[in-house]
């Protein structure tokens, strides 16, 4: 993580400060964190969204990404994110929220492994969540901006 920041964040600290987000409980400590970046000074994405395991299934999820969202211009949009298969609650509630799958088999300089991973979401998400699932191909300038540099920056 510390590479990452460094290599990401760093050169905009002051920025990185600004944006970042956080959901603190009654005694104040963070339980949630999120914040949209421009990824490769070019493309809106999501980064650090993350909600402590024990808070999960409250809601709090849902209302951060609803607030990082009504943050953004039109300007800013689309709006892009990565994550993981077993991340299957969090997918339910990015396609709740619009993102789709991504299915080209390579973006930027990692392989996108969409065609193993869905049967894993299959088994874990419920039935109406998966189906609800909607998967299309990046568009170019996505694609030409993960591209530009070797940096993975989201």
């Amino acid at each position: 993580m510390e590479s990452f920041f460094q290599n990401v964040y760093a050169p905009k600290e002051a920025l990185f400060y600004e944006k970042c987000l956080f959901v603190c409980d009654s005694q104040d400590r963070p339980v949630a964190t999120c914040f949209a970046w421009k990824a490769y000074d070019r493309i809106t994405t999501i980064h650090w969204y993350k909600v402590l395991k024990s808070c999960e299934g409250n809601g709090i999820g849902r209302a951060l990404l609803s607030a990082v969202m009504q943050s953004l211009s039109k300007d800013d949009y689309p709006v892009f994110l990565h994550t993981q298969p077993g991340s299957y609650r969090a997918i339910k509630l990015y396609s709740d929220f619009g993102f789709c799958l991504l299915s080209d088999p390579v973006i930027g300089n990692r392989t996108n492994d969409l065609e193993e991973c869905l049967p894993i979401l299959r088994q874990y998400m419920p039935l109406q969540a998966y189906q609800a699932l909607k998967i299309t191909e990046a568009p170019a300038f996505f694609l030409e901006a993960v591209n530009s540099s070797s940096n993975v920056e989201f």
